[in-house]
């Protein structure tokens, strides 16, 4: 298994998706410190001049609630990309902001629409479909998760409040869905058992040894134990210790 289709954890997969979020609150500080407003420079459909919303529109919000609505769902979509589909994050997140403004511009009303609600959009159904489609457990459940979390923005991509781009939610949805066809393969390899693998031979299969052939459990004899060799004692050579008294007259008593 190669490296890139293992899933591990690298500073990157929140490190990203964070600086995405703090370029969005620090040009809405900017546009609050100095009294600018960005608003002109979002998707105006079906005009030249609108076009350059499609690079600038995710970075701009109208408010404060704005702008928290979209961080925190921005954030951990993004994170989940990071994570489970590395090796083609920057395509859909690069190429998936930039075909929602694309579309926005192309079936949105004559109004500026702004904000990184698109991409949102984009993000949950990429990660909810392709989930879906991978027959993966880990995306599947992974799907069903951003179901749990997002599922209520589903009603938004219908035009139920006319101060909401419910053009650029629809959008980015449809071109979340879209590449989640576009991008075949499966980014997390499932573990493959012994009697899976191509080299795979039954004959040596231990477990199967025991099955005759009408499978039929059999009970293989049992090899005898083998019995521990006993060790022989190493003869030591016993030495004797030999003390010897020797008995001396005393000669004063000879005197007596």
């Amino acid at each position: 298994m190669s490296n890139s289709n293992q899933l591990k954890f690298t500073p990157e997969v929140f490190g990203y998706p964070l600086l995405f979020v703090m370029v969005l609150w620090i040009v809405f500080w900017v546009e609050s410190r100095f009294g600018f407003n960005f608003n002109s420079y979002g998707v105006y459909p079906r005009e030249f001049k609108g076009l350059r919303g499609i690079l600038f529109s995710p970075f701009i919000h109208g408010s404060l609630k704005h702008l928290f609505n979209n961080s925190i769902p921005l954030f951990v979509l993004s994170s989940a990309l990071f994570y489970f589909y590395r090796n083609i994050r920057w395509k859909v997140l690069i190429f998936g902001m930039l075909l929602t403004g694309v579309a926005t511009w192309l079936i949105g009303r004559s109004s500026l629409h702004i904000g990184a609600s698109g991409v949102v959009y984009m993000l949950a159904a990429f990660l909810f479909f392709k989930g879906i489609f991978s027959k993966q457990f880990q995306l599947t459940a992974l799907a069903l998760v951003v179901v749990f979390l997002y599922g209520g923005m589903l009603w938004y991509v219908f035009p139920v409040n006319p101060e909401i781009s419910w053009e650029g939610h629809l959008s980015g949805f449809f071109v979340g869905l879209l590449f989640a066809f576009f991008f075949k393969g499966n980014p997390v390899q499932n573990k493959k058992y012994d009697w899976e693998r191509e080299d795979y031979n039954p004959e040596n299969d231990p477990f199967l040894k025991q099955f005759d052939e009408e499978g039929n459990f059999i009970e293989l004899p049992k090899e005898p134990p083998v019995e521990p060799m006993e060790e022989k004692p190493t003869e030591q050579k016993s030495r004797r210790i030999k003390i010897v008294y020797s008995f001396k007259k005393n000669p004063e008593k000879e005197t007596e």
